[in-house]
């Protein structure tokens, strides 16, 4: 056996390990991290059926999982988008109040999965040609959907259209007893797509590039560009389709929905592996930090604590996910 042969199985799991530790440790560890908290809130308190109550994660998460989506998107870039709570509410109120003045409710449907883009879309633009920090225009545009709410109406609105009413209310039966709702069904769409866009298309691979290097990414005759404002039209279809299953969850639209849902999106893409400074993350990735944040949901609730707590558990669990973070890409020295 020679040295080169030697060398080389030593050369080759050397590099597993840096990729390892580079892109999926983040995520293997949030996907332990579930696997650790969900047995745990299980066994504390012996569910009659865990199967259910795993699935119930995604049935009660379903708007945030497609939220969380979009904003993978948008952080892989190294961008980030406040504004996605606030046009989830937009999209709330928006279709309520366009099915009570008797509008067709595909075109009810329709107006909000053409607003939210186009929301996205003019903030994508004004960051990329203008050259405003993310943090600022999507600022502006949390305030400005907000607004829009008030504008429109204060006060809930009810949802009474039979076609949305069964995709909130009735069951998708999986096996014997155990069911999702409609709207997962969409969510898992939605995560499927995305998975196909991000990982397998050109323009995925622009978006990957854009975060890592976007100077490199221009030399490669990427458009770098293109990348940069279309993830976020595509953070806009997200929260508006997030508002609508939402919408369709509580069947109803309010002014005052999805306060705080920009930062779960951020914190549930940050405990699944994306990293904030860009070129890095995983849908799936996402998915499973969405689940994090539904098991300490969970935990909450059966403990009867104050819902504060779940917010006080989340901000912990993001801040040691960030410091994971650094550390793993920190350069020695």
């Amino acid at each position: 056996m020679t040295t080169a042969t030697v060398t080389r199985p030593r050369t080759v799991a050397a590099e597993v390990v840096k990729r390892v530790k580079g892109r999926y440790l983040s995520p293997l560890a949030s996907l332990a991290l579930l696997v650790v908290m969900f047995v745990a809130v299980v066994a504390r308190y012996d569910f009659a059926s865990p199967a259910q109550v795993f699935l119930n994660l995604f049935v009660d998460n379903a708007y945030l999982i497609v939220l969380a989506v979009g904003m993978t998107f948008v952080i892989v870039t190294g961008g980030i988008d406040l504004s996605v709570g606030s046009v989830v509410a937009l999209s709330t109120v928006i279709v309520a109040s366009a099915l009570q003045a008797s509008w067709p409710m595909p075109l009810a449907v329709g107006t909000v999965l053409v607003v939210g883009p186009l929301l996205g879309l003019l903030m994508g633009l004004v960051i990329e040609y203008f050259d405003v920090q993310p943090f600022i225009v999507t600022l502006a545009g949390m305030f400005l959907a907000r607004g829009l709410c008030y504008v429109i109406s204060v006060d809930t609105l009810p949802i009474k259209d039979p076609v949305l009413r069964v995709i909130g209310l009735n069951y998708v039966y999986l096996y014997e007893d155990k069911f999702i709702r409609w709207t997962v069904v969409i969510a898992a769409v939605v995560v499927v797509a995305a998975v196909y866009i991000l990982h397998m298309t050109r323009f995925g691979r622009t978006v990957y590039a854009v975060g890592g290097n976007r100077q490199s990414a221009q030399l490669m005759g990427l458009n770098a560009s293109g990348a940069r404002v279309g993830v976020y039209a595509i953070s806009g279809f997200c929260a508006a389709l997030a508002g609508l299953l939402l919408a369709v969850q509580k069947l109803s639209g309010y002014s005052l929905n999805g306060i705080g849902l920009e930062l779960d999106a951020i914190a549930a893409a940050v405990i699944g592996g994306v990293l904030l400074s860009g070129g890095v993350g995983f849908v799936l990735g996402s998915v499973i930090g969405v689940l994090v944040l539904g098991t300490i949901q969970t935990f909450v609730t059966a403990e009867n604590l104050d819902s504060y707590w779940t917010r006080i558990m989340t901000g912990a669990l993001f801040l040691v996910f960030v410091l994971v973070q650094r550390l793993v890409v920190r350069k020695p020295g």
